[in-house]
């Protein structure tokens, strides 16, 4: 039988032989300390089997009759071994001797057949040759012999070094119906790709886990047999620390309420556009703001201007630019000029991409709302998101008119929905842009079920657009809900008497008179100001 300091002293590869012999299971995978309490359990489960393998190591390390010190095979062992360790200059000078004799043996070769030499010198030198192979020969068979018959060349090819713990990597978690997930790449857009990093069942449930956690662990190489590589600890889930992620509330259940803290994107890297909104319609944390424009408006500009402005004025929150069904140029361009995550599933790809992608994002944004932190998510476009939803939605049957499922439109309201401001701590903000006039049917479904859904709503107008005024705002149309929640009482006076008095002209000549006006000063303050001279 076994005993524990008796395995420790043994290395990695002499275990792994030895719970081989004994058929200990996945043998291969466990670590030197876990492989030998393997070895211990199986050996109490199974003392019999344990106990023949062990009488037969303990004869395999005694010494046989045939190696004792007055056994002539063994002095014939010695003498071949002092042979074989004989100084290099002495098998130099046996190399010289064999390289003269088969120049004499060449030469003896090319001279007449009456000058051979005689025939008892070739067969010496035979029988000179003949002892040497025999020697070989007894040395593999006393090897043999003391190994058991064990074929040893294979032994030590698996190196015992450790790689655990060196390797850190981030993801984010996507969870698999079988209960394991893997880590999702924001390089493949959080598709299955070969930077892949496996999450096993158990630490989903140890440290509670959910779609979309951003985790932060370290991982080792795959071993044979595995594909990927594996998980083994981790140290940050979405920027906390593990224990305190366990016990937070799940978002369904935390309380929302109406954005009361207003986003700054009048002042650093402000532009027209976004000194704009700021007055007419603000964007608060927790903001469901929707961008209703007809094709070729500027809207996708307009994302950009929000997007940079808000990353300037609050490095505290985290954006996520999301491109469903955009063109591949365009993505390129928001990932070289916006500071922020750009997720994208361009128009080539299937609408069930365009689905997971926007699905994963999320996720991701409710796991960091839940640990307290401001996400902002600008999307581009939720009319095409819906289309991509209707096309994967099973049929149910109900049509409605356009072609749009009666089902298909309750996961992208269920994704804009999510936007919310949530008391204690955390918000989630989602500003998309919206279709309109399209000349499809189907595109005017979509826009009439997300019409009263958000609580901030900004119209473009082509009109505007075609004159090259930008950005193309109606600003009598463009409005937020509870904006004396974000304004101060002052800068709220002031709006209404501006609104009153842009009331009585059509969009364009708004647009260009507050457009000339807001260039002339350098903030909204000082516009404000000067709305009394």
């Amino acid at each position: 039988m076994f005993e524990i300091s008796e395995l420790k002293a043994k290395k990695l590869p002499e275990l792994q032989e030895l719970a081989k012999e004994l058929g200990v299971p996945k043998y291969r995978s466990l670590k030197k300390l876990d492989l030998v309490y393997q070895i211990l359990d199986y050996q109490a489960a199974n003392p019999k089997a344990v106990k023949a393998v062990a009488d037969e190591n303990k004869k395999e390390d005694q010494p046989s009759a045939s190696n004792k010190p007055g056994n002539p095979q063994q002095n014939k062992n010695t003498n071949t071994n002092a042979k074989e360790r004989r100084p290099r200059s002495q098998q130099k000078d046996n190399n010289r001797n064999q390289k003269r004799s088969n120049n004499q043996k060449k030469e003896s070769d090319n001279k007449p057949q009456n000058q051979q030499p005689s025939k008892n010198t070739p067969s010496k030198s035979q029988n000179d040759q003949k002892p040497q192979r025999d020697h070989k020969k007894d040395d593999n068979k006393n090897n043999s012999n003391k190994n058991g018959n064990k074929d040893t060349r294979n032994r030590y090819r698996e190196p015992d070094f450790e790689f655990d713990g060196i390797i850190e990597s981030e993801g984010v978690l996507d969870i698999m119906q079988d209960g394991y997930g893997f880590l999702r790449s924001s390089d493949y857009n959080y598709l299955s790709s070969p930077d892949d990093i496996y999450v096993s069942q158990s630490q989903i449930r140890l440290f509670g886990l959910k779609t979309g956690d951003t985790v932060l662990g370290e991982v080792r190489p795959p071993k044979e047999g595995e594909k990927y590589f594996p998980l083994i600890k981790i140290n940050k889930i979405n920027g906390l620390k593990p224990n305190v992620v366990r016990d937070r509330v799940s978002f369904e259940h935390l309380t929302p309420l109406f954005p009361n803290e207003k986003f700054n994107i009048a002042e650093r890297q402000s532009t027209v556009s976004t000194r704009i909104i700021d007055l007419f319609a603000p964007i608060g944390k927790g903001q469901r703001g929707m961008i209703v424009s007809q094709p070729k408006t500027g809207k996708t500009m307009l994302l950009k201007d929000i997007a940079n402005a808000i990353a300037a004025n609050h490095p505290e929150v985290y954006q996520i630019i999301l491109l469903i069904d955009e063109r591949p140029e365009e993505v390129t361009d928001m990932q070289r000029n916006v500071k922020g995550e750009v997720v994208a599933s361009t128009f080539d790809k299937e609408a069930t991409e365009h689905v997971r992608v926007a699905n994963i994002v999320i996720e991701k944004a409710k796991r960091l709302v839940e640990c307290g932190h401001d996400v902002v998510i600008l999307l581009d476009s939720i009319t095409r998101l819906a289309r991509a939803y209707n096309t994967v939605q099973p049929a149910s049957g109900k049509i409605l008119s356009g072609g749009v499922d009666a089902n298909a439109l309750h996961k992208p309201k269920r994704f804009f929905g999510a936007a919310r401001n949530i008391e204690n701590g955390g918000s989630l903000s989602i500003i998309a842009t919206a279709l309109t006039e399209t000349g499809s049917k189907m595109d005017e479904v979509i826009f009439e079920e997300f019409k009263g859904t958000g609580n901030m709503e900004l119209q473009l107008d082509r009109k505007i657009s075609n004159r090259r005024i930008f950005p193309a705002i109606d600003l009598t149309s463009s409005s937020t809900r509870r904006d004396d929640l974000l304004l101060d009482e002052n800068v709220i006076q002031r709006m209404w008497v501006m609104r009153k008095y842009l009331a009585d002209m059509n969009p364009v000549e708004a647009m260009e008179f507050i457009n000339d006006k807001i260039k002339q000063t350098r903030n909204n303050e000082e516009f404000l100001i000067s709305m009394n001279g």
